[in-house]
């Protein structure tokens, strides 16, 4: 079966990129042939809905592979899944992959990076900063659809992953971030809140920050799937829309906080 592009960028004006690298669920047919994981099981563990959320930010990326192929939120010597270690347990392929094929995911992995590096000093030369919000959804029922979700306390609505952030230097927009999700309401209660409890953030906000020292920020935005079924994959279009309402606010929160 065809694929089409890897991913999407749509670059308009401001210092805010919001990004959706794990979204993507297609493999290119040569990773297909190989996957042992099933649709439902590989989407269960990627970033279903994220992609909607970019809209939050004028430019924006949306990537259509799923991170079964490659990840682009790894660093390059573990984007591509080998053992079951690397995968939350799962064998992901039928027989170990080809170093062909491993060549062709690292090559996508190589283009994504040198893309992104180039959008991203575009905005530093432009308007001096760049903020990046790197969208990202967690599971919270992982043994299963019948069993019990996993407490609240340590997992929060929304995690604010600021492990490799110059916290200091990028204060301002750190907690007008937090401010503005908290300020946010989901089902009439505010919405749950925390930085670095969950996740502190993963290789591509660290890569930024290495790749533009003092001029960019990544902020790392883990949502607890509550927006969906992450069982049946079914999504609560209205708890979608509230949280998109959330990160919006907090998009501008940090536009203003970097000026």
């Amino acid at each position: 079966m065809a694929v089409g592009v890897p991913w999407s960028w749509e670059l308009g004006e401001g210092a805010v990129v919001a990004t959706a690298i794990h979204s993507g669920h297609e493999l290119r047919p040569e990773v297909a042939a190989r996957m042992a994981l099933d649709d439902a099981t590989r989407r269960r563990e990627e970033d279903p809905f994220t992609d909607r959320w970019v809209a939050v930010a004028p430019t924006r990326l949306v990537v259509h592979r799923s991170r079964f192929e490659v990840d682009l939120n790894r660093p390059r010597d573990g984007a591509v899944y080998r053992r079951p270690a690397d995968a939350w347990g799962l064998r992901v392929w039928r027989s170990p992959p080809p170093p062909e094929l491993v060549a062709s995911s690292l090559a996508l992995w190589d283009a994504f990076h040198r893309e992104a590096r180039a959008v991203l000093a575009e905005r530093i030369a432009r308007h001096g900063r760049v903020v990046v919000l790197d969208l990202h959804a967690y599971n919270h029922r992982r043994h299963g659809a019948a069993g019990p979700a996993a407490q609240a306390a340590g997992n929060p609505t929304v995690n604010l992953g600021t492990g490799s952030l110059p916290r200091q230097r990028w204060a301002r927009v750190v907690e007008a971030c937090l401010a503005a999700l908290r300020g946010a309401p989901l089902r009439g209660r505010p919405l749950d809140v925390a930085e670095n409890v969950r996740f502190q953030g993963g290789h591509f906000p660290q890569w930024v920050h290495e790749s533009f020292p003092g001029t960019a920020c990544a902020l790392a935005l883990e949502v607890k799937k509550v927006f969906m079924d992450e069982w049946t994959g079914e999504a609560d279009s209205a708890a979608i829309a509230e949280l998109g309402a959330a990160l919006a606010a907090a998009a501008r929160a940090v536009e203003a906080a970097s000026a």
